[in-house]
């Protein structure tokens, strides 16, 4: 990649993608350290433990341990400009770079896969690299989400080095930088209201689209998507006609049964979302060579990324799932799947940001409206705060006020102990919400409560 090892600084290392570049860099054989405010709150941070473990040096976020020693520092997005790191780094003239920008200079040393959408990235980057790894393709992966047969003491398992020129990365529309990469091939699952409205996001796929040399996989049954695609693109599908549609589907409780040109599958992840996923690397896969029967024969291997739809709990009477859902149509697709297992659900719910919050009200409202039964109860945690200079003019209580007017039964609460106490009044808990890694824990509280 270089023609020296480097020392980078990454400030916001706990942060999923800073975290993947992170193990990735070291992996390469370069010095890296870093700090987050996570570790400087919680100093027995699992993910601490693990990059100490590999050499990866961990300091407090305070700017002391930045000096001219390093080649360059990479900021997370989430780090503030009048940061004392930022402040430093700017002081000794040290090379600035933010997260994604630094991952777009990554990716021109290889053959890049771009995985994209507003929702499912994380589960398609993962099945991705984990299938191309069983083949032999040997891929670089930088990820989001932490792929669960990746993981070790020493690997998060969002990222994994290979000697191929393969990279998989999951491409975020998030803050913009999707248009700088220029990737081979391309895969765009979905397009639909999460950090941008839909109509900017649109024009940065479409940007995405113009940059990609080869192939793009894209959804077909996606009405937003079919707006905008190319004549170039290989389509995949459930309902609309498509050289890799899906048929003869069976959504089982914890898996799905289809079948595709003629060849059976049988995917260890449940709901439609899901099965989207892993047609956009079915498509892929045999796109570049692999055939549909080899495919088929390791699909059901991949048991999935964490906090996706991962159940603490499951013993015939209570059944407790936690989720990393987020914005509306990721919250859809989980209701959807989990409405399909039981009636007298409790979701709780944890909004990510007073930003995210403040653009998707409407949806979010609109949303928990459609889907949420009688027999159903949400619970919405105070909005998500980590750190920084947001404008907390929005909360939780203002989805709870317009639920409640549509007929829902929704409460908020604050503090979560009180759910702890209430835990008889269901048998089934659905935990989700982004970025806070306690809910996972807060999950398997109430799961082992319940046992």
């Amino acid at each position: 990649m270089y023609n020296k090892p480097l020392k980078i600084f990454l400030s916001g290392i706990a942060g999923s993608g800073v975290s993947a570049i992170a193990s990735f860099m070291a992996d390469k054989g370069h010095i890296i350290a870093g700090s987050d405010r996570a570790f400087d709150i919680n100093p027995f941070h699992p993910l601490k433990k693990i990059f100490l473990s590999r050499g990866i040096a961990i300091v407090p976020q305070n700017g002391n341990s930045i000096d001219d020693t390093f080649d360059f520092a990479v900021f997370s997005t989430a780090v503030e400009p009048d940061h004392p790191e930022v402040l430093k780094t700017k002081a000794l003239g040290i090379p600035i770079k933010t997260r994604p920008d630094y991952l777009a200079e990554i990716t021109a040393f290889f053959d890049t896969i771009a995985v994209s959408g507003t929702s499912g990235k994380s589960t398609t980057s993962g099945l991705l690299a984990f299938l191309m790894n069983k083949f032999g393709l040997n891929p670089n992966f930088i990820g989001g989400g932490r792929v669960k047969q990746f993981k070790s003491p020493s690997n998060p398992g969002n990222a994994i080095t290979g000697n191929s020129d393969y990279l998989i990365i999951e491409a975020c529309e998030s803050d913009g930088t999707i248009v700088n990469y220029k990737p081979l091939h391309s895969i765009i699952l979905n397009l639909d209201l999460d950090h941008h409205p839909v109509d900017k996001t649109a024009k940065m796929f479409e940007a995405l689209m113009g940059n990609t040399m080869k192939k793009i996989i894209v959804n077909a049954d996606d009405e937003n998507l079919r707006r905008i695609a190319s004549r170039n693109v290989v389509a995949f599908s459930v309902y609309a006609p498509s050289h890799y549609r899906a048929d003869i589907i069976a959504y089982r409780p914890f898996s799905t049964d289809f079948s595709l040109n003629g060849t059976k599958f049988s995917l260890s992840l449940p709901g439609e979302y899901n099965l989207y996923n892993a047609l956009s690397c079915i498509a892929l896969l045999s796109e570049i060579g692999i055939s549909l029967d080899a495919i088929a024969k390791i699909l059901p291997e991949f048991r999935g990324i964490d906090r996706r739809f991962d159940i603490h709990l499951n013993d015939g009477t209570s059944l407790v799932v936690d989720d990393y859902a987020h914005n509306p149509h990721k919250i859809s697709s989980l209701m959807e799947t989990v409405k399909q297992l039981r009636g007298g659900i409790c979701y709780i719910f944890q909004p990510h940001g007073f930003g995210p919050t403040r653009l998707m009200k409407k949806e979010y409202i609109q949303t928990f409206t459609k889907h949420l039964r009688d027999s159903d109860h949400l619970v919405l945690l105070p909005i998500f705060y980590a750190g920084g200079t947001a404008s907390k003019d929005i909360s939780s209580h203002d989805l709870a006020h317009e639920i409640r007017a549509k007929g829902k039964s929704v409460e908020v609460i604050e503090n979560r102990g009180d759910i702890l106490k209430r835990l008889h009044e269901y048998q089934t808990y659905v935990i989700f919400g982004a970025r806070d890694e306690t809910l996972s824990d807060f999950a398997k509280e109430i799961a082992q409560m319940l046992i």
